[in-house]
């Protein structure tokens, strides 16, 4: 009876790990941690993220696609626009705190974005205001 107890729990601890694992997955691709700095600074929209990345739609949203089904983003619709933004503050506090350790270790973090700056070709109300 004890041995199916303390089976169970390293099943149940197990589990813990993979979804650990699969959020830093989901993490660990360079383009979605760009994202996450962006999205660091508040909400923004698709073709927002495309201009500022330089990157085009489809793959933005494949990678928005990753991060949404990992829990790390969250999306809403407003007409046709769709924005994101981060499921949690930290989220941001752990892209931070890989900035910092990789200055302690004298590496070169990502770079910073200005989250107020407007974005050159984004057709988005922030960047094109009317």
């Amino acid at each position: 009876m004890a041995t199916a107890s303390v089976d169970r729990a390293k099943q149940r601890e197990s589990v813990g790990y993979q979804n650990a694992a699969a959020l830093f997955r989901a993490l660990g691709h360079p383009v979605r941690l760009e994202i996450v700095a962006l999205l660091g600074h508040g909400e923004a929209c698709v073709c927002h993220l495309q201009a500022a990345l330089k990157r085009r739609q489809p793959y933005i949203s494949q990678q928005l696609m990753a991060l949404r089904d990992a829990g790390l983003v969250i999306d809403r619709r407003d007409g046709a626009m769709v924005y994101y933004r981060l499921a949690a503050e930290n989220t941001q506090m752990l892209l931070e705190w890989v900035q910092a350790e990789m200055r302690r270790q004298g590496r070169t973090p990502p770079r910073e974005m200005d989250p107020e700056a407007l974005v050159e070709g984004c057709p988005c109300p922030r960047c094109s205001p009317c």
